[in-house]
């Protein structure tokens, strides 16, 4: 439902539901996606590496390099799913009729969630996304990086799995 402005409205409602739970003080614990961008420099050091031959590694190391130092987003952590990614959203009919993989329900940076944006999401239905969120530039930005920390794993990973059989 990418190209959907119903489906993105249904995904706006989901994040700002997820953050009125309120973190109780609670903060990001410093494990996984969701708190300084720069914590991931390794990660992404390794999938630069492993992604030689398959991607323009200096223009997506270049693209790291502006968007690790992007500053926290203002106000402070708060509730996020943590995995907005395909295969966590059911889908009936074009709208959100469900979401899954909820262990990573945590504190963390406002723009975690807005990983959907980019794996979701087509462009016109992304603007609904952020219009009904009311993102600002480095909230979206921020997200936007942090959908790019997440997807700079898959191309290596799946070359280097393509040729293994599936154990069903």
């Amino acid at each position: 439902p990418g190209d959907s402005a119903a489906f993105a409205h249904d995904l706006a409602a989901f994040i700002t539901d997820v953050r009125s739970i309120g973190t109780s003080g609670r903060t990001f614990t410093g494990q996984g996606r969701g708190g300084d961008l720069r914590s991931h420099d390794a990660f992404m050091e390794e999938c630069f590496r492993r992604s030689e031959g398959l991607l323009d590694v200096p223009r997506l190391r270049e693209m790291w390099t502006a968007m690790r130092t992007l500053p926290p987003t203002p106000g402070g952590d708060v509730m996020n799913h943590g995995d907005l990614i395909p295969g966590n959203v059911l889908v009936d009919g074009g709208r959100l009729a469900g979401v899954l993989d909820v262990g990573s329900l945590g504190p963390a940076d406002p723009a975690l969630d807005l990983v959907s944006a980019w794996h979701l999401l087509e462009d016109g239905p992304r603007q609904v996304l952020r219009d009904d969120l009311h993102c600002g530039d480095l909230e979206w930005r921020r997200g936007q990086a942090w959908a790019f920390q997440q997807a700079m794993g898959l191309v290596w990973y799946y070359d280097s799995t393509k040729d293994r059989k599936s154990v069903v």
